[in-house]
């Protein structure tokens, strides 16, 4: 008979697994591991037993170190708990699950009949429509996404959906990015080979590297959270909204449905650094996401210059920062930043102009340094913010011979980038002064109440003694920002009068 308890049984799990007590070259191998990763809850029934084991069958420690992550919990902070009708099969996350069949598994569990209801009613509330359909990859992404150490996990669908919807925007950077290197010429250098060439290029390529590099620091000290965020934030923000949005006119133009392939050598440097910085981005995700990014390096496999080398993204050595150095331009990151709100204020004036199709010019009122980065980056600029030119107004600028300086036309919008930086679009015919008077009025209106109220917070008696500093400091900020706002709002609404 079966006289070992189950806890006493997973102590022996460590090495057990490998073929002990037989001296197997597995056991020699991967005996004793380096880390455990569980839960706190554990320590005595499983840690404990298998510290004890370990040591007295093999005379060694089965681990170095232990990790505890934090407990998962439901949206609302609350344990998971049948009678609260809040516990969360895994499956049903992975492969969706009706209301119905919710309740059902309720109904088929042994619950006091007051607690039934209870439970019933609760998951009514929260899962109205069931639970979408997810994945393993989208749930185990959501879960790696919450700081694990001295935190509980408070997991939602809502979350966990967002994950999938990731998912999905990898699937589609996949299919332009297979859509581009269709019947062209494999990357014959290799990422560490490759020098980027153009501003765009050497942005994107610092941008990964920079990902990297952050993925390293914090996988070394076990912040998975912080790992996940930086290769999330790489590919929405940087790669999609940026890289791929600058990069679909060099690559392709649209011609009634027919796609026409324009200038070749920047056509192919581009294509080449979307398929390292694709292929490097899976690469990163993989211990988080193994199947779809296991799908989809699959799929870039023939493009490689060396097919049929690598079998297996699991088998790849984990992408280097040390490998990158040459791909490591500081100074060309922070420049970025600074057109990247041109860009966002660009947009915003286009908003309250209503101009969807239309391409206009801008005025931009700025200082010398800062029109050499525009300068530098102009095409970035025209593409992103969907402009058909810009005019630099540089009242200092007397250095730069190269940049004509052309004061902005009176009777524009005005929008605001820094204390430094101005950006002017002229009113066109199609602009109803009417309906601009009547948007800024509203948003004048919205925010007035806003700053007011953050003005009385600052002026309370108690104010500088009972709230912290850093609240402080950040209350100070909403304050100037909405100040500035509010007066550019001020500006724009007396141009408009004019009119």
């Amino acid at each position: 008979p079966d006289v070992l308890d189950t806890w006493f049984s997973s102590g022996l799990f460590p090495f057990a697994m490998l073929g002990w007590p037989e001296p197997t070259s597995d056991l020699q191998q991967f005996y004793p591991n380096s880390i455990l990763e569980t839960g706190s809850d554990l320590i005595f029934f499983w840690v404990a037993r298998m510290v004890m084991l370990g040591t007295e069958l093999t005379g060694q420690l089965p681990f170095k170190q232990v990790l505890f992550h934090s407990l998962v919990r439901d949206k609302y902070g609350r344990k998971m708990s049948k009678s609260l009708g809040n516990v969360i099969d895994p499956l049903d996350f992975i492969h969706g699950v009706s209301l119905q069949r919710l309740q059902e598994k309720v109904k088929e569990g042994n619950l006091d009949p007051r607690e039934h209801l209870v439970a019933l009613e609760a998951q009514r509330k929260d899962f109205p429509k069931g639970i979408p359909q997810c994945g393993t990859d989208a749930l185990r992404l959501a879960l790696c996404s919450h700081k694990i150490q001295g935190e509980d996990i408070s997991l939602s669908v809502s979350e966990v959906l967002n994950c999938r919807h990731f998912c999905n925007k990898m699937w589609q950077t996949l299919r332009f990015t297979l859509g581009v290197l269709e019947n062209s010429p494999a990357p014959m250098r290799t990422p560490e080979e490759m020098v980027p060439e153009g501003s765009m290029e050497r942005w994107i390529c610092s941008r990964l590297y920079s990902t990297i590099l952050q993925c390293e620091q914090a996988l070394e000290v076990y912040e998975v959270h912080a790992a996940t965020f930086a290769m999330y934030s790489f590919w929405v923000h940087s790669l999609c909204d940026v890289y791929i949005e600058y990069a679909k006119p060099v690559l392709l133009k649209q011609d009634k449905g027919t796609v026409v392939q324009t200038d070749p050598a920047h056509s192919d440097i581009t294509k080449t650094v979307l398929f390292h910085c694709v292929s490097l981005s899976l690469a990163l995700l993989s211990p988080f996401m193994p199947f779809i990014t296991e799908e989809l390096w699959q799929r870039l496999q023939p493009f490689r210059s060396d097919p049929g080398t690598q079998t297996s993204l699991c088998l790849q050595s984990y992408p280097r920062s040390s490998h990158l150095v040459h791909w490591h331009f500081h100074e060309v990151e922070n420049n970025f930043l600074f057109v990247q709100e041109v860009v966002r204020v660009t947009r915003s004036l286009r908003a309250q102009c209503g101009l969807t199709k239309e391409k206009p010019d801008i005025w931009v009122e700025c200082s010398p340094s800062q029109a050499r980065i525009l300068t530098h980056f102009g095409s970035a600029v025209l593409t992103l913010g969907r402009i058909s030119n810009f005019h630099i107004s540089c009242p200092d600028g007397a250095d730069l011979p190269s940049i004509h300086s052309i004061p902005p036309p009176k009777g524009s919008l005005i929008g605001v980038v820094d204390h430094t930086c101005q950006l002017h679009l002229p009113l066109q015919s199609g602009v109803i002064c009417d309906q601009q008077l009547l948007q800024l009025s509203q948003r004048r209106n919205k925010l007035t109440p806003k700053l007011e109220k953050l003005l009385d917070r600052l002026q309370s008696s108690d104010y500088q003694t009972k709230v912290p500093d850093h609240i402080q400091q950040q209350t100070a900020k909403k304050v100037l920002a909405l100040q500035q706002e509010l007066k550019t709002i001020e500006d724009q609404m007396k141009v408009l009068e004019k009119i």
